[in-house]
């Protein structure tokens, strides 16, 4: 018969264990507003982060901090500490009394000893300790009297620590009541233990704190986020997310953040959206070795050998069922399977993200990064031979790498849009990557305001309120106009519904026959994802 034995957790037991894919992707929502891979560590541990395996929300230094500061406050509403050390100096005086006494009688009023101990007795301490401490060296003659002292200098120690204690927080106790020796030693040795965690937390330094004392303090739910918090950046690297001092993302970790903004993308369409790349026209085709068919009239003669000869096998055993199988074994049309092909074509995208300072403002940018880490990790994996880049802009433009997209962020301060560089660069990547399908998508909420002319970089503050930048939009168009002679499509997801940038949107497509969508941050994902795959379908 089995049995089972329960016991409380005391903080050693490895009851539970942190998720690291998790935890990644709690990293990656905060490296999606902007902050780098150490920022979003840092945020994880001082705000604390949700964790449904464990199905608890682990507690975050500044909650633990709060948590441990409470039950500060609830100690110093408890007592006073005006009469702590009462106890221990009426123990003091009796002993002295009686030492006073056995001198008096044995040596008189005016002995040397006498003397002796009356000026240790009276030199006008204020502290206890300092006191006992004077007679740490003396004779008594009372054997009682030296007995009891010698348990009052066995606790000089902790009297000490309590004295030192209440000079300094004692006035912040004002509790019904005061407190007795014993008591108070008690409260102190409480209090400093929170202080110290306090301070280890707000520097950081979890392994000077036993779980198993915080348990206690605060219960269980602490001890544990406490645990996870220690070890959440070596979990991490043991999972091959992390690496470096700094630290910086792995490949694999990348990967994993496109894949979860991809299902974050993916998540937010309705069920029978389109999602895939088949067309109507032939084109390039790739076959699918999993899947087959049977052949039609019409169809290329890709025959799949073994599934054919199945069918053949079977055939002939249906019609003669106990016989043994002629040899040769006679094929005929209907055993031919073939194997299904993805029609589909080569793309080359660049997707232009505005990275100006206004992106910042209601969850635009976090919107536009998810979507552009999802269709990189879309790209990747499902249809590697596509090529797609990533070029962001405000004043300048620029591309970006795979390892850098994740921690990319707005340009803090930077208000100009220079979607013509963006174009630059587009076109520059396309020329190289040629493709049947060229396309460039443009994520941004504001004009142009930034512009190249005679390779000199300038800038342009919009002519009033709701005017446009006209030198920078005549310099975008130009580029609009080249991109277009070279058949690349520019369709355009605006964040702002502005009539100026409205109205150059529309000219942009105006020219080029793309299209221009607004959208709301949440649903920019599901606009341009789709957009993405009717594109490629629409143009194979």
């Amino acid at each position: 018969m089995k049995s089972a034995i329960y016991s409380r957790w005391d903080g050693t037991q490895q009851a539970f264990t942190l998720d690291a894919g998790q935890a990644l992707d709690k990293l990656s929502e905060l490296m999606l507003e902007g902050l780098s891979a150490q920022e979003a560590l840092e945020w994880m541990r001082r705000a604390g982060f949700e964790l449904g395996g464990l199905d608890m929300r682990v507690m975050g230094t500044e909650e633990l901090i709060s948590e441990l500061q409470s039950e500060m406050r609830a100690l110093e509403r408890q007592v006073r500490m005006d009469r702590a050390t009462e106890s221990l100096r009426e123990r003091f005086e009796d002993v002295l009394a009686r030492e006073q006494e056995a001198l008096r009688q044995r040596h008189g009023f005016e002995s040397s000893r006498m003397n002796d101990f009356q000026s240790r007795r009276h030199a006008g301490d204020e502290r206890l300790s300092d006191a006992i401490s004077r007679f740490r060296d003396y004779g008594f003659e009372d054997e009682e009297a030296g007995r009891d002292f010698a348990e009052l200098l066995e606790e000089l120690e902790r009297l000490r620590a309590l004295e030192d204690f209440v000079a300094k927080q004692g006035q912040r106790f004002r509790g019904p009541r005061s407190a007795g020796y014993e008591e108070a030693q008690q409260i102190r040795e409480r209090y400093e233990a929170l202080q110290r965690m306090v301070q280890a937390l707000r520097e950081g330094n979890f392994e000077t704190i036993s779980p198993e004392e915080l348990r206690e303090l605060l219960g269980d739910d602490a001890a544990r986020s406490l645990v996870l918090l220690r070890d959440l950046e070596s979990e991490m690297r043991n999972a091959g997310y992390l690496r470096g001092s700094d630290p910086q993302l792995t490949p694999r970790a990348i990967r994993r953040i496109g894949a979860h903004a991809l299902a974050q993308v993916y998540a937010a369409l309705r069920q029978d959206r389109p999602g895939a790349h088949e067309v109507d026209a032939r084109g390039a085709a790739l076959p699918r070795p999993d899947e087959t068919r049977p052949f039609e009239f019409g169809d290329p003669l890709d025959v799949d050998p073994v599934r054919t000869l199945l069918a053949a096998v079977k055939r002939e055993a249906l019609a003669a069922p106990g016989q043994p199988l002629a040899r040769p074994i006679r094929m005929k049309v209907e055993d031919f399977a073939v194997r299904e092909r993805d029609n589909a074509s080569l793309t080359t995208t660049v997707l232009l993200l505005d990275m100006s300072w206004s992106m910042s403002w209601a969850g635009r940018f976090p919107a536009a990064k998810r979507v552009a880490l999802a269709l990189d990790h879309l790209v990747r994996t499902k249809y590697p031979r596509d090529h797609f880049f990533v070029v962001g802009f405000s004043t300048r433009a620029r591309e970006l790498t795979p390892r850098q997209l994740p921690e990319v962020s707005w340009d803090m301060g930077d208000p100009f849009t220079n979607l013509q560089e963006g174009l630059m660069i587009a076109e520059r990547l396309i020329a190289k990557h040629p493709s049947t399908s060229p396309q460039v998508l443009v994520v941004t909420d504001g004009q142009p305001t930034a512009y190249f002319r005679n390779q000199e970089l300038r800038v342009e503050w919009p002519m009033g309120f709701g005017g446009v930048s006209p030198h920078a939009v005549a310099e975008t168009m130009k580029q609009v106009r080249r991109v277009t002679r070279q058949g690349v499509t520019i369709n355009t997801f605006m964040l702002d519904d502005s009539p100026e940038l409205v109205g150059f949107v529309e000219r942009m497509t105006e020219v080029n026959r793309g299209r221009a969508f607004f959208t709301s941050p949440e649903k920019l994902g599901s606009f341009l994802l789709v957009d993405y795959l009717r594109g490629r379908r629409k143009r194979a």
